[in-house]
């Protein structure tokens, strides 16, 4: 088994300047013995995280890093489980605490800076420090989120947290996908409490140390955590911590887990900022966007994308790149219904970036490739904010990068790379591993089965994703009452190159993977609920259609605020 053909080498990740693979001696770029463990949607993430924080004592360790922070997201149904009253009352009991928030643009633009101060304020005040990060390029962001523990004592127990949910508002919801209660404001169409569908994932074993070291090389910079004079006019008046008191050492990597089976590389971006670079990365890191493509290229028969934003010509061609040369491979990509901010200004920008990404892998994929979005019992959007690919049932990733320039070239990111050490990676995965038991329990979320249900066979998964949607989407078509016609009509959200029912008579007379799509499609009508509504969660989407209108304004704003590259030479590494 050769782990190189899917994993950077310390060289691959184009980065010297960083110490995160000098723990291991030999300049290896993972680590073996690790358990990793899918978390689901924010509110089991969030239960746990409490549960975790709330039993930490003197001495325990805490660091985060995030891109929001809402004091006042409850972490549980407990409306004194609050983010800052749960950190506050850990920093008290003496455990160290130290977090990095992204300071984030101006508050009356809708954004986080003003309850980031106070939340820090509040954990400053109780021992802990928790400070603003504007080492960022101009329009980017610290979009990282994750979390650390580290115990005095029982370091066994060490555990990362590291995905797509941020600790604030409108990510604390469950299968059932009602949305937050503390729901976050986006566009009208998603309902008072949009729907949320996001995952973490849980580390433990060796690994830890290596999102720790992500962790320690912000905090330990040398960088001034902001040079704007602006903002640092505001933040002395304001009397804003803005010097890192010292982390204290480093403890030595949890041990390799007996039941570890988990090989786990952390990668990360970083990119190159003005006038002072990172100690650590002055000429920036894309290892998450070197990691992605190497591991794209070598895809046999699935992928399988969850993200929020799918864009970009670069973005598109990696995929269309894998679908060119390897003619058995299929490809389905997971994807919010629609923008997440209404407006033209807004959503027209964001649907040329996803048009540009589609219309390549479509041209290259054709029938091979299905793009979805998710609604729930109600017909209300979902809006999918997870950042998950799994790759032959081998190789995973789960982060808070999303697949477009900003988050491979421009904005922090850090993603948590796995493959299962046990057998040949020409082979099959056992039944039991990371990649096979994520795909598995995303997959019947979306068909509304259960895990055991789903299919194994890639290509029998894909035809049983496409036969869901095919099936819900003609339910809706049938008269049924439908929440999202308006947003179909907005996307132009009904493919192409859908296939049309085929009569039974003929079923047997069809080429293998069209029978074997029939096939499944006529199952999903006998899962249908008695004539009522067909199970699942799936619907078609196309590539958007932009006006000619449209098209001479929205690449200039695409390119300029919503995904600018990131790269000192963006001619380098198209």
């Amino acid at each position: 088994m050769d782990v190189q053909e899917w994993f950077l080498t310390h060289e691959e990740r184009e980065n010297p300047h960083t110490r995160i693979d000098h723990v291991r001696g030999d300049g290896t770029a993972w680590s073996s013995g690790n358990v990793v463990r899918a978390i689901v949607h924010g509110r089991p993430y969030f239960a746990e995280l409490h549960e975790r924080i709330s039993a930490l004592g003197p001495g325990d360790r805490l660091y985060f890093a995030d891109w929001q922070g809402d004091p006042d997201q409850q972490l549980t149904d407990d409306p004194g489980s609050t983010l800052s009253e749960t950190l506050v009352a850990a920093a008290e009991r003496g455990v160290d605490i130290r977090g990095l928030l992204w300071r984030s643009h101006w508050h009356r633009l809708g954004y986080s800076a003003h309850r980031h101060r106070f939340l820090g304020e509040a954990i400053g005040e109780a021992g802990g420090e928790c400070l603003r990060d504007m080492r960022v390029r101009t329009r980017g962001a610290h979009h990282q989120k994750f979390v650390i523990i580290r115990y005095a004592d029982a370091t066994a127990d060490d555990i990362a947290y590291v995905g797509g949910i941020d600790l604030c508002h409108g990510r604390r919801d469950d299968h059932h996908h009602h949305g937050d209660q503390q729901a976050v404001e986006i566009a009208k169409a998603y309902g008072p409490t949009p729907a949320w569908h996001d995952v973490q994932v849980a580390i433990q074993g060796p690994a830890v140390h290596d999102v720790e070291t992500t962790f320690r090389e912000r905090w330990e910079d040398s960088t001034p955590l902001t040079v704007n004079p602006g903002r640092l006019l505001s933040s002395l008046f304001q009397g804003e911590d803005l010097s890192p008191d010292p982390l204290g050492e480093q403890s030595p990597p949890p041990e390799p887990r007996p039941e570890g089976n988990d090989i786990v590389q952390i990668s990360r971006t970083f990119p190159v900022i003005a006038p002072i670079g990172f100690d650590f990365a002055p000429e920036g890191e894309r290892s998450v966007m070197l990691s992605n493509t190497k591991a794209i290229a070598q895809a046999d028969r699935l992928i399988y994308v969850e993200d929020q934003f799918l864009w970009s010509d670069d973005v598109g061609e990696h995929f269309a790149a894998a679908l060119r040369d390897k003619p058995d491979l299929r490809l389905v990509v997971v994807l919010p219904m629609l923008p997440d901010v209404e407006g033209a200004m807004s959503e027209v920008p964001q649907l040329y970036g996803r048009s540009r990404a589609m219309r390549a892998i479509l041209e290259a994929g054709g029938d091979r490739v299905a793009f979805f979005g998710l609604c729930n019992e109600e017909g209300l959007p979902i809006y999918v904010h997870s950042k998950t690919c799994v790759i032959d049932h081998r190789w995973a990733s789960v982060g808070s990068d999303n697949l477009n320039r900003r988050s491979w070239t421009g904005d922090s990111e850090i993603a948590c790379t796995v493959i299962d050490e046990r057998g040949d990676l020409d082979a099959a995965a056992p039944e039991d591993s990371f990649p096979r038991v994520l795909l598995r329990t995303l997959v019947a979320e979306h068909l509304g089965c259960e895990p055991d249900d789903v299919p194994e066979d890639p290509h029998e998964l894909f035809d049983a994703l496409v036969a869901c949607a095919d099936a819900l989407d003609e339910w809706y078509d049938g008269g049924a009452p439908d929440q999202q016609s308006g947003i179909r009509g907005r996307l132009r959200n009904r493919m192409p190159h859908r296939i049309a029912p085929v009569p039974r008579s003929l079923a047997t007379h069809l080429p293998g993977h069209l029978r074997r799509r029939e096939r499944v499609r006529l199952r999903a009508e006998l899962m249908s609920r008695a004539g009522g509504r067909p199970v699942g969660r799936l619907r078609r989407l196309a590539a958007p259609e932009l006006t000619a209108a449209q098209l001479r304004w929205a690449p200039r704003l695409y390119n300029l605020l919503f995904d600018p590259d990131g790269r000192p030479d963006p001619g380098v590494g198209n």
